[in-house]
C-alpha cells in the first residue's frame, strides 16, 4: 500500500498545575514534557513507523490519526481537512500536535 507522506508538528505543551497539586504526590517533581519541543517537526513517510526522536508514548495517541491522513482520509470538521489535531494524553502536560497530509513526498 501507497501512504501519502505526512508532517507532525509539535503545536503546543501543556502543563495542567492544578491537577498535578492535587493528585502527585511531589508536585515539583512535575514539569512540562521535556522530550518534545514546541515547532519540532517529523516527517511520516508510513505511519507503521514512528520516526526518529518521536515520544513512543504521544506515538501511540496519534498514531490513528496519522494513519487516517496517510491512507486519505479526512476529517471535515478542520478548516483544512488535510490536517488535524492530536494529543498526547498525559494528563498533567499533554502535548498538541498538528498532523498534515503533503501533497508532495
Amino acid at each position: 500500500m501507497k501512504f501519502h507522506p505526512c508532517r507532525i508538528t509539535v503545536i503546543k505543551k501543556e502543563l495542567y498545575k492544578d491537577l498535578v497539586n492535587s493528585f502527585v504526590k511531589n508536585p515539583n517533581s512535575i514539569e512540562k514534557c521535556k522530550f518534545l519541543k514546541e515547532n519540532q517537526e517529523f516527517i511520516v513517510k508510513n505511519p507503521y513507523n514512528i520516526p526518529e526522536n518521536m515520544c513512543a508514548s504521544a506515538w501511540a495517541d496519534i498514531r490513528t490519526y496519522i494513519i487516517t491522513m496517510a491512507t486519505g482520509g479526512e476529517f471535515d470538521f478542520m478548516i483544512n481537512t488535510e490536517s488535524t489535531l492530536a494529543i498526547c494524553a498525559d494528563p498533567f502536560r499533554p502535548v498538541i500536535f498538528m498532523i498534515e497530509r503533503l501533497q508532495n513526498g
